[in-house]
Formats: structure tokens, C-alpha cells, sequence
């Protein structure tokens, strides 16, 4: 059963996501919350396994209740998902940066919605694709992060491999056919290089590997 806290000041918007995940067998919707503050204290008191978290809010906007699940070692568990109205990618990289395991537009289709949920419940990172473009140009402008490079020494070649195809939007099966090597194996080498890099989950992964030029963007 996957358990989820929904973060909304609109309770018609809450409503509505609700509505969607109750009918599901596999989910359940434990908590709601009207601001971050009420987010990051329900959180702590449920412990989800994912809390979708509008990314404007009173109070506490979904940014800082983003930082505060993630800077919370009891809530290592909890897989924050952002919700917004807008695809700015100055909340992308700010939200990713504050601990987001993935980034959604509020407009998204049902059925992609419920798979969102699903694919953030099992640790992997999630980002709509019109979000993804633009994070993509926000790095092939930015200048490399002074000191980003510095973990990957610890990396072996197989581990920096799989983080190369983590950052290219890859699955793990797919990494696994990629690399000839089992997925279970292909989830050990990302699990390892999320351990030696401090990352929280694949979105940092992702960050981190374009953070360092281990993956360049393509400009074409």
C-alpha cells in the first residue's frame, strides 16, 4: 500500500487528488495539510511513503516544507513530490535542490498522475517532460558547480556508468541492458553511488551528475 499526504491551500484542488487516489486499491491517502508547516508536522506523524506538495503555500511554502522532510533524518522515507500551476524552472532546480523526488504540473492526465505516484513510491525520479526540458536549459547555461566533481572520484567506472544513464532519464531495466549486468545489479551500482555522492534519492543523482560534467546536455 502506498501512503500518501496531499499539501494544497485549495481544498477543491485537494479534493480532487484525493478523489483520484481513493479509488485506487494500492494507494491510500493518510493526511491532508492546508500549508508546509501543517505538511512537514503530518509527515512526521504519518510517515508516507510520498507527500505531494503544492509548491505555493501559506506559511510555509512548498519549497521549505520540501527542505525540512528532507533535512529530517526520521523522514528519510518520505518521497516529496511537487505540485504546481506553473513549469518555472527557477522552482524546478530550487525544488530539487531542496530534496524533491520529482516535480509535476498540476495540469497533468489522470492516468499520468496515478502512474507519477507509483513510479515516485519506488524511489525513482520523476519529472513531466515540459519540466524536464527545462532543466535541462537552465544547465547548459549555468556554469558547473564548483567542488559538484569532487564524489565522483570514489565512484568506480561501473557505478559512473549507471549514474550516466540514471541522468539520461533511463529505468533501471534499461540500465541493465544498457550495461549487460542484471537490474538488481544496476540498482546496486545507483544505490552505491547515491551513498558515496550524499544524495537523497535519483533526482539528486540527476543533479549531481549535470552538477559535475559527468553528463553534458545536449544543445541540439
Amino acid at each position: 500500500m502506498i501512503r500518501v499526504l496531499l499539501a494544497d491551500d485549495q481544498p477543491l484542488i485537494r479534493s480532487g487528488f484525493r478523489a483520484l487516489l481513493d479509488i485506487e486499491d494500492d494507494i491510500e491517502v493518510v493526511a491532508e495539510a492546508a500549508d508546509g508547516g501543517e505538511a512537514v508536522a503530518l509527515a512526521g506523524q504519518h510517515l508516507p511513503d510520498i507527500a505531494l506538495i503544492d509548491v505555493q503555500m501559506p506559511v510555509v511554502d512548498g519549497i521549505e516544507a520540501t527542505r525540512r522532510i528532507a533535512a529530517d533524518p526520521v523522514l528519510a522515507g518520505v518521497h516529496v513530490v511537487i505540485l504546481t500551476n506553473y513549469g518555472l524552472d527557477e522552482y524546478v532546480f530550487t525544488a530539487l535542490r531542496a530534496g524533491a523526488a520529482g516535480f509535476l504540473v498540476k495540469d497533468i492526465r489522470p492516468e499520468d498522475f496515478l502512474h507519477a505516484v507509483r513510479v515516485a513510491a519506488r524511489g525513482d525520479a520523476l519529472l513531466a517532460p515540459s519540466i524536464t526540458r527545462k532543466l535541462i536549459d537552465r544547465y547548459v547555461t549555468q556554469p558547473l558547480r564548483t567542488g559538484a566533481a569532487a564524489g565522483l572520484a570514489h565512484l568506480t567506472n561501473r557505478e559512473r556508468e549507471a549514474v550516466t544513464l540514471v541522468a539520461q532519464g533511463l529505468a533501471n531495466d534499461q540500465i541493465a541492458a544498457r550495461m549487460v549486468i542484471s537490474p538488481l545489479t544496476a540498482k546496486t551500482h545507483i544505490n552505491r553511488a547515491m551513498t558515496k555522492l550524499h544524495a537523497r534519492d535519483r533526482a539528486q543523482l540527476v543533479v549531481l551528475a549535470y552538477e559535475s560534467g559527468l553528463v553534458v546536455p545536449r544543445t541540439s
